[in-house]
């Protein structure tokens, strides 16, 4: 049982990846009529409905008691503010980090996006480092090097951009990559933070998203009213919403709760394959479907090497067993 859901978990994180990240992309370059969604809303919307997931699953783990359910959200949210206040910090970067999605992917390709974004890692080791104490091994800090290298790979200027230089300009390019690396440093410092409460707390991981949510909502809307407040008072909070906004708000709620079922079922072996795979599956369907990426083979070494780090960086070797003595 325990092995099918870690395989269940990680084609859920596969899927859920790969097709938030061109949905995604796809929805923000989209021409059709009338005004686009406002990314700063669709966030918000994302919030609300994880919260609403989690308090399903506290629901369900409460054994279905609305009684059990409320008493649960009062005692462990509103009888401890002090612990509940932990989380507005990285829950504001983790807010602003979804922002800087949407700007990445409105100005990067996917396959592009995909790769660059695996940096994550590299931030998250460092801010382990100095903020855990943890202790890297040898595999692992010979796997950062690599990423480091495959990703200046992936984003060496070559001539096939110049095919999408009327649609897309090297200062947009530029745009989109600030974008990203910056996401990579939140969503480091956000993650290990994260995890160093939720070490230091007997919290469920449900309700801990439950106050993410929360603060996520409160600075979403913050966000929405500074940026966008002209423009929700003329077409409304929802303007520009179809099927496709749905669906990629959908998958980014799904997003935090598919990572939090891979880390209790799954290992990062196989989570590290379950990244390379998206990323194969992303530059496959953003040069077959999207059309908007023309891969090279600079691109396909950085690609290799940064599945390689990937992996590198998961690897666990075994320690060699000790001779029974006699």
């Amino acid at each position: 049982m325990s092995a099918n859901l870690k395989y269940l978990s990680l084609g859920i994180l596969v899927f859920q990846t790969t097709s938030l990240v061109l949905t995604m992309r796809y929805s923000r370059t989209l021409k059709e009529e009338g005004p686009r969604y406002l990314s700063s809303t669709a966030v918000v919307v994302a919030e609300l409905l994880k919260i609403m997931a989690c308090i399903l699953l506290v629901y369900k783990d409460s054994k279905c008691s609305l009684r059990a359910l409320n008493r649960i959200l009062h005692d462990e949210i509103l009888n401890k503010p002090m612990e509940t206040l932990k989380l507005a910090i990285p829950s504001g970067i983790y807010t602003l980090q979804n922002n800087l999605l949407y700007v990445a992917l409105s100005n990067l390709d996917a396959a592009t996006y995909q790769v660059t974004y695996q940096l994550k890692i590299l931030t998250t080791a460092l801010f382990s480092v100095s903020m855990l104490s943890k202790k890297l091994g040898v595999y692992q800090w010979l796997s950062l090097v690599i990423l480091m290298t495959g990703v200046a790979f992936v984003q060496w200027p070559s001539d096939s951009q110049e095919l999408n230089s009327k649609e897309l300009s090297a200062g947009s390019q530029f745009v989109g990559l600030m974008a990203v690396l910056t996401a990579c440093f939140s969503s480091g410092f956000a993650g290990v933070y994260f995890e160093k409460i939720l070490k230091e707390t007997k919290q469920s991981v449900w309700i801990r998203n439950i106050q993410l949510g929360f603060f996520g909502s409160i600075f979403g809307l913050m966000g929405v009213y500074v940026y966008d407040g002209e423009l929700v008072s003329k077409n409304g909070f929802f303007q520009g919403y179809n099927r496709l906004t749905w669906i990629v708000v959908v998958l980014q709620a799904l997003g935090g709760l598919v990572i939090a079922a891979v880390i209790k079922y799954a290992d990062n072996i196989l989570k590290g394959f379950a990244t390379s795979l998206s990323i194969i599956l992303s530059t496959l369907i953003s040069y077959f479907w999207l059309q908007d990426f023309v891969p090279t083979s600079v691109f396909f070494l950085g690609a290799i090497l940064v599945i390689t780090a990937t992996f590198l960086y998961g690897y666990d070797p075994k320690p060699a067993g000790n001779p029974t003595k006699a």
